[in-house]
């Protein structure tokens, strides 16, 4: 090999090692949104993304992707490299849709790598004030004077919102028309219009409207009365004993990322879910942040596909 040929893979080699060792993260960073601008999971993915972007020293850009009932967006990162540049921020939907669909285009554990659960938020019962009742009680009972004559909305077919609600129904023998929407944000602007009567909302979507008497609370879905609404009366003391059902959210990132890089985002994603300001600023939009190992989120995903497995089952609710 003459000089000139040595020079040139010398060169070529030390650009390929100065690219190879170029530290993470060397650009923006993508997280996916499964749900439109200004609702529950939005608002948990920004309020966690910008300090994100600061600890990280690159931008995270938000990446809004609504539509099949989340499944859009979990497909998006299943596909996505794994070099740490795109995370999704998940829901307890992506649970669901693992045993709610059969032809999913991705496995809802293999094809992703947990790296945190960010926070937990319940739901709230809420309807339209136009609606001839005042508590859960007097709820059930106008659903079974008039079968089939509510409607009830949802962020989509298997979400999260649409599950709580089929539980409430399946454990209260009523007869309610589920409407499904393409995202929760649009569900509960169609409630507090009027032109569906009640929803299951998290906390994050409904309390604006029932802070503005848009929409009136009747109930909260945890196991035990909230903080985050003290005044609320659970579902399960309201007249349907053993109700319970909350929304979580987390981040994936796709199989595969290096493990080096999931550990930096868990150890920088951990912190900012703890810090005081980031706490305080959840629980006003009604969330209780957590933080959690890789390994945490990655059992409660298989604890709740279990769970949900059971249940869509149990009300014949798989589709495709």
């Amino acid at each position: 090999m003459n000089r000139l040929a040595l020079r040139i893979a010398a060169t070529w080699m030390c650009c390929t090692a100065a690219v190879t060792a170029q530290p993470y993260p060397s650009k923006s960073v993508r997280m996916i949104v499964p749900a439109g601008p200004s609702g529950g999971v939005d608002t948990i993915a920004r309020l966690v993304g910008q300090p994100l972007g600061a600890a990280l020293g690159q931008p995270v850009v938000m990446d809004n992707r609504p539509g099949a009932g989340t499944m859009l967006a979990s497909e998006l990162l299943a596909k996505s490299p794994p070099d740490g540049y795109t995370l999704l921020m998940v829901t307890n939907s992506h649970a669901i849709n693992a045993r709610l669909h059969k032809n999913l285009r991705y496995d809802p554990i293999d094809d992703f790598t947990p790296v945190t659960l960010v926070a937990s938020i319940p739901y709230l019962v809420v309807i339209h004030p136009s609606v001839p009742a005042r508590s859960v009680k007097e709820l059930i009972a106008l659903a079974k004077q008039r079968p089939g004559e509510l409607l009830a909305a949802s962020a989509g077919t298997g979400s999260g919102t649409h599950l709580a609600f089929e539980l409430f129904a399946s454990m209260a023998k009523v007869s309610i028309v589920h409407v499904p929407y393409k995202s929760g944000s649009a569900a509960i602007v169609d409630l507090a219009g009027g032109h569906v009567q009640l929803m299951f909302s998290n906390v994050i979507n409904s309390m604006p409207h029932v802070r503005a008497k848009r929409l009136i609370a009747l109930a909260i879905t945890s196991a035990q009365r909230s903080s985050l609404a003290p005044g609320l009366p659970t579902v399960a003391e309201s007249g349907v004993p053993g109700y319970q059902a909350d929304a979580w959210y987390g981040v994936l990132l796709p199989a595969r990322t290096p493990t080096e890089i999931v550990d930096r985002l868990n150890r920088e994603l951990v912190a900012i879910i703890k810090s005081p300001d980031v706490r305080d600023k959840a629980a006003t939009q009604g969330a209780e942040m957590i933080g959690s190992t890789p390994q945490a989120l990655a059992l409660l995903m298989r604890n709740d596909i279990a769970k949900w497995a059971k249940m869509t089952s149990a009300l014949k609710l798989q589709t495709d």
